[in-house]
């Protein structure tokens, strides 16, 4: 089973999601055909939430106990 995360958009009154190339031709899906879909909301990643943030430092952990 592939799996892509991608964003749902708002068509009419119906929620669409697209299919990226590569998960298409990876399982040689072709317009007209049935494909079943599992859906889970993606949990959100805080993985550079905050940029301007350096990595932590053995420095800040001393700095801290002062």
């Amino acid at each position: 089973m592939a799996k892509a995360l991608t964003r749902a958009k708002k068509i009419g009154g119906s929620i669409m999601v697209r299919l990226p190339k590569e998960l298409v031709e990876q399982e040689d899906i072709h317009e007209g055909e049935m494909v079943e879909v599992e859906v889970t909301k993606a949990k959100r990643s805080w993985f550079g939430a905050t940029p301007n943030l350096g990595p932590f430092v053995h420095e800040d952990e001393l700095d801290a106990h002062e």
